[in-house]
């Protein structure tokens, strides 16, 4: 080992505890890299895998009902591959124990052989016998959460009648991935379900022999999916198509492509923040190295060393630091991904899913953390080429303190001594004070930019189920009924108010811009369920015309005042041109509003409703829930104290914890900066303070002074971080927001409060420790050392 290598050594031991506080800062912009990174490929390639193993269609297409014979001509368009019909229904499942019917979806499988698409995943049991009578296949995360195996009867309502189910396997399927409770979005697997059945039982069910309501299509190569849904449409149209779609516009991809490309997004803006951190502290770190080292530096220039030997010494000091860095980074970020997948497989119904870390977030981790250290030590080391031997074996000169700041008269009298020297000691080295306090602030940045946004989640849940929507559940009726169903309801013991409601499906157009969704027809004055604007207040639905979701008028790039096209899939199907009207602020979804009576007179329907909103007298709930559910005509019941539990569970194993995830990265971020800076002005002034120490000061007057500077610092820094992270939580609600739910940024008090905490934390643990250390200072030792 050479001499400089030994140094080398030496230098690191001496200096382990800013190095370890660097080092741990690289580890956890690493860490976010490899584990972000690998979910990222992991979800996605177990999604293609899992696609095209079982054969995800790539084109969907509902109709009404239409005869087999159409297959036929599916498969003939320009563009179509192969095309298979399915029988798909809607179900309900009555459990005992549970006063309010679950929503399932029902679905067809060949009488023999295997489906062409959207082939199954059998995790128990056996498949049905064709022809075997009342037997299903059901959803693995239902019957998981509900306690179900394969033997089980099942109690299900298809079509208005009553049937009970021999459960003879569980299963997955790649166009479930994701199945959300209808009308919530949100994932439960123990109140929604899918269950299979072979197609001659389910088409007998639904009133579906010879005829299929789905069709499943693949393209060609050279197809193009815009023309090939516009000819299936056409094809379609007479027997009640309501518009076909492709794989982007399925609900269960639309939620995981939305999940990869969160990660994906973050996997690109977070890490660069740690290393840019990490490039700070190697810059302050070996600066000050260089600069207590002059006279070695010149001794072993004068004894023969070049500069080029000099100055990789140092350089591998800093190499040393990101090496170490990133192979922590990258060990914690495996472990990190293993333990995020567990949760994956909570919300998402893969069949399988291991976290494959991706190599390039290794090489990409490692890399950029020896890039980033290297530019900060690669400024310092421009110095050691500089120092001429003779030049750097000279003291430097002393600071120029002449421009410090003085005080007189009334400051003078009431600060005392070491109060002058801390505020004197900040204004002399203004630029090093302004990046230290930098870098404190965004870390507050991030952990209050980042606490707020998850904190949003709690308002946004409190906005839609006490401002938005205030029922306490929701009917939906198997078809439109007359308003009659609705004065029904109210009869109901215990029904304290009814408001219908209408979903009509619908593709809204502005000149090339689309959207496959719905409009919801609700009464004059609403009172139940509202369109809200920006500042909370309820909209006023005009006569004529439409109003949006902000979210749904960025999908389609129109304003208040233009015309929109809206396509109606349903009954006639008529095709409108309404003016949208106004813009409603809407936290989940993208949903657009019209009167009730205006939308039934545009489709030539007066007096038809879908469903219907319910106020409830909380001590007869259960008995009104079990009473709906016994009513052939209810297609399903959404029960708003569940909805909210579902979103809450929800929150509470994804997004509550990341919030102090959050806070442990800004007490790390926060600890490497002040530390280190704590560290690097404790050797700087250690003859100062142990000169302080001979003349009388007692050991806190030299802690004061020490860590008075930094305090101030921190202190200062705080409020310009919570005004950074209020910034910031803005542009992170506009880039994780979409179609399927809306952040609402806002400034929040306990947010900022709560990053503010984990700073000035790793304040106290960085003042604590350099404090002891200044506590066991060798003060003669110190005062013999030369500058």
């Amino acid at each position: 080992m050479s001499p400089l290598d030994t140094k080398l050594l030496r230098d690191l031991a001496r200096i382990k505890g800013q190095v370890i506080a660097i080092v741990l800062v690289i580890a956890v912009g690493v860490l976010l890299q490899v584990m972000m990174s690998g979910l990222v490929a992991s979800l996605s390639e177990t999604r293609r895998a899992y696609y095209e193993r079982n054969r995800l269609a790539d084109v969907f297409a509902p109709v009404a009902r239409a005869p087999e014979a159409e297959l036929a001509r599916l498969a003939a368009l320009p563009g179509v591959a192969r095309a298979e019909g399915r029988v798909v229904g809607a179900a309900l499942i009555d459990l005992v124990e549970e006063a309010v019917p679950i929503q399932a979806r029902a679905l067809s499988l060949p009488d023999f052989g295997e489906a062409t698409f959207n082939t199954i995943y059998l995790t128990a049991g056996r498949l049905p016998e064709p022809g075997g009578r009342d037997e299903t296949l059901l959803l693995t995360a239902f019957a998981r959460a509900r306690g179900i195996a394969p033997g089980d009867r099942l109690p299900v309502t298809m079509n208005g009648t009553r049937r009970s189910l021999h459960v003879v396997g569980l299963a997955e399927a790649p166009d479930l991935l994701y199945i959300g409770v209808p009308g919530e979005m949100m994932p439960d697997p123990a109140r929604v379900a899918a269950l299979w059945m072979r197609r001659t039982e389910l088409a007998a069910a639904y009133d579906m022999q010879g005829a299929f309501n789905e069709a499943l299509i693949a393209l060609s190569r050279d197809a193009t999916e815009a023309a090939v849904l516009d000819r299936i449409d056409a094809l379609l149209d007479p027997w009640g198509g309501t518009g076909a779609y492709g794989r982007s516009d399925l609900v269960s991809d639309r939620f995981v492509s939305e999940e990869i490309g969160g990660l994906a997004t973050m996997a690109r803006a977070v890490p660069p923040l740690f290393l840019a951190v990490a490039a700070f502290l190697l810059y302050i770190v070996v600066g000050r190295i260089v600069q207590s080292e002059r006279e070695e530096i010149g001794q072993l220039k004068a004894f023969g060393y070049t500069n080029t030997e000099v100055a990789s010494h140092y350089f591998k000091l800093v190499l040393a630091v990101a090496i170490a860095g990133a192979a922590l980074g990258c060990l914690l970020g495996v472990l990190a991904g293993r333990a995020m997948i567990p949760i994956y497989l909570t919300f998402y119904n893969f069949p399988f899913l291991v976290f494959r870390p991706d190599p390039a977030a290794f090489a990409i981790g490692a890399i950029a953390s020896v890039a980033a250290a290297s530019a900060g030590g690669i400024i310092v080391l421009r110095r050691v080429f500089a120092f001429t031997p003779a030049e750097a074996m000279r003291p430097p000169a002393p600071p120029d303190f002449s421009r410090t700041i003085t005080f007189t008269g009334r400051a003078a009298r009431l600060l005392d001594q070491p109060t002058r020297m801390v505020l004197r000691g900040i204004a002399r080295q203004p630029w090093r004070t302004l990046a230290l306090a930098a870098g404190i602030a965004g870390g507050m940045a991030l952990a209050s930019g980042m606490t707020t946004i998850y904190g949003a989640f709690d308002r946004m849940m409190d906005l839609s189920f006490t401002v938005i929507d205030r029922s306490d559940g929701t009917v939906v009726f198997t078809h439109p009924l007359g308003e009659k169903a609705a004065l029904e309801l109210a009869r109901i013991p215990g029904v304290f108010s009814v408001e219908p409601v209408r979903d009509v499906p619908a593709i809204l157009r502005n000149g090339r811009e689309t959207h496959r969704g719905s409009v919801t027809g609700l009464v004059d004055t609403p009172e139940i369920a509202r369109a809200i604007d920006a500042r909370m207040a309820p909209i006023a639905l005009p006569d004529k015309g439409i109003v949006l979701s902000q979210a749904l008028a960025d999908i389609l790039n129109i304003a208040p005042g233009e015309m929109l096209t809206v396509e109606v899939r349903e009954g006639r199907r008529p095709v409108l041109e309404v003016p949208v009207t106004k813009v409603a602020t809407s936290l989940i979804g993208a949903p657009a509003y019209m009167r009730l009576d205006a939308l039934n007179r545009e489709l030539a329907e007066p007096g038809r409703i879908s469903g219907a909103r319910l106020r409830v007298d909380p001590a007869r709930a259960e008995e009104i829930w079990r009473l709906l559910k016994d009513r052939p005509t209810v297609a399903g019941v959404s029960v708003a104290k569940d909805a909210r539990a579902s979103l809450q569970k929800l929150m509470d194993q994804g997004a509550g914890s990341a919030r102090y995830i959050m806070g442990a990265v800004a007490f790390v971020i926060t600890f490497g900066i002040i530390y280190n800076a704590a560290r690097i002005a404790f050797t700087e002034r250690a003859r100062d303070l142990a000169s302080l120490r001979v003349i009388g000061f007692s050991k806190g007057e030299a802690a004061f002074i020490l860590l008075g500077e930094l305090a101030v610092i921190v202190l200062a820094a705080l409020p310009v971080g919570s005004l950074a992270g209020y910034g910031l939580t803005f542009a992170i609600a506009a880039g994780f927001s979409s179609e399927l739910y809306q952040i609402p940024a806002a400034f929040d008090p306990f947010s900022h409060g709560f990053a503010a905490s984990f700073v000035l934390g790793a304040a106290l643990v960085s003042g604590w420790m350099v404090k002891r250390d200044l506590d066991r200072t060798d003060l003669i030792a110190v005062l013999k050392s030369r500058d």
